[in-house]
């Protein structure tokens, strides 16, 4: 198998119409942990649908175009891909329920080399009916199975740098140990989240957390230390992932304060493991 750069590069993807209801909304932030303090009134619009409203991170899950990668056309041997970063750009804060649309382009293919594997980077614009932007997708997968098939050498972009002092802000947050099997209802059914024999499969002793789950208690932490909840002040999210989470574990998300926004990285305080990294984000 692999990589056929023209024809994964041109590849044309369906356009995905979106509807969801307030229960989704509300199902999505239980399943990043939003609610594990039940007297937090500040964190309760997100989770009860008396003036509900979504959580920034949600973009991630609307108009999903599915593990499109492992489609047979794309030359992706899929058993060996990775979520390696992700950004959201949020264009207008998400309505607590409604319908969407959204077409998934590859943006780059990045050659990193024989045996080195190879960045693919997709993105899509979800927006409403109407065609009014809501929110981008930027997604960067790394197939460490590929590499050398002549595609484009140029350098990925320069992740963010995290500072050489200690963070201004710390926010602790837990995840329930069936973090990982709430969250896949919100549209990601991978098994490797589920089966401890398929994770076993894949090198882990019990299922993992997902990525997007992951990033979704980062930028809860974000929203709360930074944004006192308030949507409106969360414009951009993007962090790399260096490494999974169990669910159950508790992320610790540091931060540091910048002139354009905030530095941030996400570390599990159980085995003290950095799990997300060169995190940055806009906020006002």
């Amino acid at each position: 198998m692999a990589i056929n750069y023209e024809q994964l590069k041109n590849r044309k993807f369906d356009e995905i119409v979106h509807t969801y209801t307030e229960r989704d909304t509300m199902l999505y932030a239980l399943g990043v942990g939003v609610g594990h303090e039940p007297l937090d009134e500040k964190a309760l619009p997100f989770v009860y649908e008396e003036k509900l409203a979504a959580l920034p991170t949600m973009a991630a899950v609307l108009a999903y175009p599915g593990f499109w990668i492992k489609d047979p056309d794309t030359g992706v041997d899929w058993t060996k891909v990775l979520h390696a970063d992700q950004e959201i750009i949020i264009h207008k804060p998400l309505p607590p329920s409604g319908t969407v649309k959204a077409t998934s382009k590859v943006d780059a293919i990045i050659d990193k080399g024989e045996g080195k594997g190879a960045f693919i980077y997709s993105s899509r614009t979800v927006t409403t009916e109407d065609g009014e932007p809501l929110c981008t997708l930027v997604q960067n997968t790394m197939a460490r199975g590929h590499g050398g098939f002549g595609g484009s050498t140029e350098r990925p972009p320069t992740p963010q740098p995290i500072p050489d002092t200690a963070p201004d802000i710390t926010c602790e947050l837990p995840t329930l140990a069936q973090a990982a099997l709430i969250y896949r209802l919100s549209g990601d059914y991978n098994p490797l989240h589920a089966d401890p024999a398929v994770a076993r499969e894949g090198g882990f002793d019990r299922p993992i957390l997902h990525g997007l789950c992951t990033f979704g208690v980062a930028g809860h932490a974000l929203l709360k230390e930074c944004c006192d909840y308030d949507v409106n002040r969360f414009h951009s999210m993007k962090a790399r992932f260096s490494a999974p989470v169990y669910p159950g574990e508790t992320i610790r998300t540091e931060i540091w304060k910048l002139d354009t926004g905030v530095a941030f990285r996400c570390r599990v305080t159980e085995r003290d493991i950095v799990v997300i990294d060169n995190g940055f984000a806009k906020v006002s």
